[in-house]
């Protein structure tokens, strides 16, 4: 058990509650968690705040809704009706009623002839060179902004766990052999690297994320091993050692629970810098699909016309106030975290 642990057992309360303590009293931490949560509700909730199909629609007598079986849809849980299935614009189709939700547009709606609009009452922050509304853009793409980001960064939390856990716990030969590995995969530029594997892989959203996360595990293993070249000397180690625990329980059952909490930190850093990477490959066009609406598309759109600065400014202020929350929370848990920190 550690120091911090055996602190909170003697003041009456968890170590994870004697961290959230010290986390809720950093306000820019706590109000990043909570921009972060409601993001998450707009990404969760997208097409139920912009789309092309309607909450409740009323169609030859019979009742749908179209917006919540879009859900199902996803999950494979149910299939449109036979004669809804070819319907592909549910604004054309001669219902009785319709409610459509607050932005009635679908990301990819194209309309040329509403092409570069300013911001206005039909669309709220204008549309882009294809006539397509910003704002559902904007809405939809942050499910990829954080799909991309959590997924890429949990590929790397499961490399650098594992080397990191191996070079920490077993020392000798295997510590020297793995921590050069990690010297040598810092040493290649990382974006030159991402590139090339963009550029070589097929557009993918799948494998865009697999390329970050395999190319930003190192910060994450060195710190791994550190944790367990430092936990594996407790007393309890030697204990679960002498009870007959194999190598691997006494790794991922005993030592990490208890050395994973400062490999938060660079995880919180490392979906800031997913998000940025992906969006500067989106921006450039390189390995994201040409139909897949993107903050960093949205942005690169800017390109053909100097004078739409919406296209510039609001995909640009997401991506900025996305990455400068994830920032604040990585702040917030080193400072609580960190034993100098507390009171």
């Amino acid at each position: 058990m550690g120091a911090e642990e055996a602190r909170a057992q003697e003041e009456g309360q968890s170590y994870g509650r004697l961290v959230w303590r010290q986390f809720s009293r950093n306000r820019l931490s706590l109000g990043a968690l909570g921009v972060i949560g409601l993001l998450a509700l707009v990404a969760a909730g997208a097409d139920l705040l912009a789309g092309d199909k309607p909450y409740y629609l009323e169609y030859e007598g019979k009742a749908y809704y179209p917006a919540f079986r879009q859900y199902a849809l996803y999950l494979e849980l149910a299939e449109w009706p036979d004669e809804l299935k070819r319907q592909r614009n549910f604004k054309k189709l001669k219902a009785t009623r319709a409610l459509f939700p607050p932005v009635p547009f679908g990301p990819a709606e194209i309309h040329l002839e509403d092409k570069y609009q300013l911001p206005g009452a039909e669309h709220w922050l204008g549309t882009d060179r294809l006539g397509r509304d910003l704002l559902a853009g904007l809405i939809h793409a942050s499910r990829y902004a954080l799909t991309i980001g959590l997924v890429s960064v949990g590929i790397s939390l499961a490399i650098g766990l594992s080397l990191g856990a191996l070079a920490g716990y077993f020392g000798g030969w295997a510590d020297l052999l793995l921590s050069r590995f990690f010297e040598l995969w810092a040493a290649i530029p990382r974006f030159f690297l991402i590139l090339t594997a963009a550029a070589f892989f097929p557009p993918s959203l799948f494998i865009i994320m697999a390329i970050i996360g395999f190319t930003s595990w190192v910060g994450i293993a060195r710190l791994a091993r550190s944790q367990f070249l430092q936990v594996r000397s407790f007393d309890y180690v030697a204990a679960a050692r002498s009870l007959g625990c194999s190598n691997g329980r006494i790794m991922f059952v005993h030592i990490l629970p208890n050395a994973i909490a400062p490999v938060l930190i660079p995880a919180a850093f490392g979906v800031a810098d997913a998000i940025l990477a992906e969006s500067g490959l989106s921006f450039l066009g390189i390995g994201v699909p040409a139909d897949a609406v993107t903050w960093g598309s949205l942005l690169a759109g800017a390109r053909s016309n100097a004078a739409a600065w919406w296209l510039v400014v609001v995909p640009g202020l997401a991506i900025f106030l996305t990455v400068t929350m994830y920032n604040l929370l990585g702040d917030g848990l080193r400072d609580a975290l960190d034993p100098k920190m507390k009171d």
